[in-house]
């Protein structure tokens, strides 16, 4: 099989992928459209830009054009759950594009906009529900859907659903399935933990895979430098002044790390933007699109809020900080080298991050390359300090290892939000410092460190912002940070 006009596809869906330019299957697509057209489970471990969207959405687009009922009122044929409402948005719109030749209602739920209007169009049904976990739950529990109707089940980016603590909301949804049903699950990574979970949701599935487990891209160009947490910004300056790219996606820990890296960069005359939880629905759209046509070329992002920028002409990814889970970081440099493009990924590594590069080693296998600092570092470093005393800012990065924020919160115990405790202003001395975050003179150290947490909670929790689950992205349902007082001591949201 050398193209898609061999594939047993409707003629509808093949007329639609000339139109696109789609003529030859990727590897994944090759290995994973013949089962699923056969009707049988597939397990798929595909990295990021391997064209999986299109070897799950298909086979389930031609199960809809042959076998055509009526839509199932609140509720759905074909549901697609997925960790964030931009890769829930890329998925909805990849199934509008293959299937623009047939009848084919698509509809999407996730937080951050009213739920008033998910609801509204949930009355008629759909062909295919592209979902968030969090915000199906909600319509769940208001009555407002039912997954008794259920055909086909996707769970994308298992692997990162699983890291985002999202394991007891699938378990939830999953159980309100019908038994008779086909089940698509595609991971980046499979690590036991997933593989136990598509043990218990697959039913003798055909396995495919285009990667071996936990690796990184092989067109991607690595390289790590050292440096001090404090010095990474002029660093940072350095390298977006002496590299020639094309769009550069910086990856922080968390959402106010991304915002500070946004306004120095503006301090050295270099345009950039953040997407986070952090940020309004409206406005990720807009900054990610501005990144898709090159108008923005610097994108400083979480990596939540990073699942679902597709953008193919990501030339650099920058790691400004170092991910604790080693997965994290195949996920992040994937984001580059895409369908078969070449790509640079570059790491800065403070001493408190060098276990953490020695995990990924461990786990990718792979030996990234160091790089000495470079020749006109010493005096941008220099020139970025004297310009945040001038600011009266410190810059020295976090005490210990990552996710152990430190420092005493103002007030009492407040709302969580993301794991963290933030409460109106008291009796509390200092500031809430988060790691990665500036140390002020105020803030004192907690007695002892925090284990990290792993990777997830990119999002308000349930009673903050516009709707069930606020205004940030999808967070697992009833899992709350833990409380201490004085506020804010112990580890940050992971974003």
């Amino acid at each position: 099989m050398t193209t898609f006009s061999d594939l047993p596809l409707a003629e509808p869906l093949k007329r639609a992928l000339e139109e696109e330019g789609y003529a030859t299957p990727t590897p994944i697509q090759v290995q994973a459209i013949p089962p699923a057209l056969e009707g049988r489970d597939i397990l798929g471990i595909a990295q990021t830009g391997t064209g999986k969207t299109a070897a799950f959405a298909l086979p389930l687009l031609d199960m809809i054009q042959r076998n055509r009922i009526a839509r199932p009122t609140h509720s759905c044929r074909v549901l697609v759950l997925a960790p964030t409402r931009e890769l829930a948005n890329q998925i909805a719109e990849s199934f509008r594009t293959y299937g623009r030749h047939i009848q084919l209602r698509v509809e999407t739920v996730f937080g951050g906009v009213s739920i008033n209007k998910q609801i509204r169009a949930m009355k008629g049904g759909a062909d295919v529900l592209v979902a968030t976990p969090g915000r199906l739950e909600d319509l769940i529990d208001q009555g407002a859907m039912t997954l008794s109707k259920v055909e086909a089940l996707v769970l994308d980016e298992a692997d990162q659903m699983m890291d985002m603590g999202f394991i007891h909301a699938l378990k939830r949804i999953v159980k309100m399935l019908p038994k008779q049903r086909r089940t698509l699950f595609f991971s980046a990574t499979m690590p036991k933990a997933i593989a136990e979970l598509a043990g218990q949701y697959l039913d003798n599935p055909v396995k495919v895979s285009v990667a071996p487990q936990s690796t990184t891209a092989e067109k991607v160009a690595q390289r790590a430098h050292f440096v001090r947490a404090g010095d990474k910004q002029a660093l940072l300056n350095v390298v977006l002044r002496q590299e020639d790219y094309d769009r550069v996606l910086i990856f922080t820990r968390t959402k106010h790390g991304a915002d500070r890296v946004v306004k120095n960069l503006g301090r050295a005359n270099v345009e950039a933007k953040a997407i986070h939880g952090n940020k309004r629905q409206n406005e990720r759209e807009r900054v990610l699109e501005a990144f898709r046509n090159g108008s923005l070329r610097v994108l400083v992002a979480t990596d939540i809020a990073a699942r679902g920028v597709d953008v193919p002409g990501v030339s650099h990814v920058i790691n400004y900080e170092i991910p604790n889970v080693p997965e994290q970081y195949v996920h992040r440099i994937g984001r580059t080298a895409r369908a078969g493009a070449e790509g640079i990924a570059i790491s800065f590594v403070a001493d408190d991050e060098r276990p953490y590069m020695r995990d990924i080693e461990k786990v990718t296998r792979q030996k990234v390359p160091t790089a000495p600092l470079p020749e006109a570092f010493a005096a941008e470093a220099a020139e970025v300090g004297s310009r945040h005393v001038e600011a009266g800012e410190d810059q020295r990065g976090p005490r210990g290892r990552q996710g152990q924020g430190q420092g005493r919160g103002q007030g009492g115990r407040g709302r969580q939000v993301g794991g963290r405790g933030q409460g109106a202003p008291g009796r509390g001395a200092g500031k809430p410092v988060e790691a990665g975050a500036e140390r002020s003179g105020a803030a004192r150290p907690a007695r002892g460190p925090k284990p990290a947490k792993p990777a997830g909670g990119d999002a308000p929790r349930r009673g903050q912002g516009g709707g069930p689950r606020g205004e940030g992205a999808e967070a697992p349902r009833g899992r709350r940070g833990p409380r201490r007082r004085g506020a804010s001591q112990g580890a940050p949201a992971y974003s």
